[in-house]
């Protein structure tokens, strides 16, 4: 018995007839690019609509800065919309190099890290079961009393860091540093990507 030697490709090509149309050669990066134009035309439409009714007078100034997103240290892009100095929306950057008008799920997020009615704007303390707004000096002298306290008793060491997929860079940066001024190297990250 002889065996054959089978080229690379060989497997992949596509039979005639019906076999073909069952397993098309499909390129990889042109279906994501595909993919990701349809979903920018349909992300894009929002926006368009609300740019014609602030053309009609309907709107105050409205205007687009692209800018690049600070979740990781990829550094994609896409472009904020801004209407009478509120960033109202953002939508895709298709010309950009790195992510081509798509976004992670925390970069398609990242006005809400901004703009967001459910966003904690001032300090709040839980007392007898109800939640209390506190002034920033109380809960800045409350807080760093019990660090204080905890790293009396217990040491630098007691005190354990846990970043989050959510912060940006720079959070994670400030954390970073905060855990080193501590005296700890008790600094972690969760991140799932």
């Amino acid at each position: 018995m002889r065996l054959r030697r089978v080229t690379r490709h060989e497997g992949t090509r596509a039979k005639p007839g019906w076999a073909g149309a069952l397993n098309p050669r499909v390129d990889r990066r042109k279906l994501l690019a595909a993919a990701g134009a349809g979903l920018g035309a349909v992300a894009l439409t929002p926006s368009l609509l609300r740019q014609a009714r602030a053309a009609a007078g309907g709107a105050g100034k409205t205007e687009t800065i692209k800018t690049i997103c600070s979740n990781c240290s990829v550094g994609c892009g896409f472009v904020g919309v801004v209407q009478d100095g509120v960033w109202v929306t953002q939508d895709p950057w298709f010309e950009h190099p790195i992510n081509r008008g798509s976004m992670c799920s925390k970069g398609a997020a990242a006005r809400e890290h901004v703009v967001n009615e459910k966003r904690l704007r001032y300090p709040m303390k839980l007392e007898a079961g109800k939640w209390k707004r506190i002034s920033w000096d109380t809960a800045l002298t409350e807080i760093s009393g019990k660090l204080q306290e905890i790293r009396a008793k217990s040491g630098p060491d007691a005190l354990m860091i846990l970043g989050s997929a959510h912060h940006n860079n720079e959070m994670c940066y400030a954390l970073r540093k905060f855990s080193a001024f501590w005296g700890s190297n008790n600094v972690d990250h969760q991140a799932r990507i």
